[in-house]
């Protein structure tokens, strides 16, 4: 994503050219999502719902495969002790 100021996001464009493999894999991530929401109740504000092994790598939708975790975490990158991208 881009980190310029001013930037906003063209999503008929993303939604335009989204391939067949990403659709899947998100509509995996929603699958999940409501799952954990129907078993354990809705999230705290900030929180998502994180796949311990990630779907691209093989994991699965089971709840032993899933878990609470704060937003800014699952959605940030690997980072070193100066603060950039490893």
């Amino acid at each position: 994503m881009p980190s310029s100021k001013n930037y906003k996001r063209n999503y008929k464009r993303e939604a335009a050219i989204e391939t067949p493999e990403r659709k899947g894999l998100r509509a995996e991530r929603n699958k999940a999502h409501r799952a954990f929401v129907k078993m354990f109740g809705v999230l705290p504000s900030g929180y998502d719902v994180d796949h311990k092994q990630e779907l691209g790598k093989g994991g699965s939708n089971r709840l032993s495969n899933l878990r609470k975790q704060k937003a800014s975490e699952n959605r940030s990158y690997p980072r070193n002790k100066k603060g950039r991208m490893k």
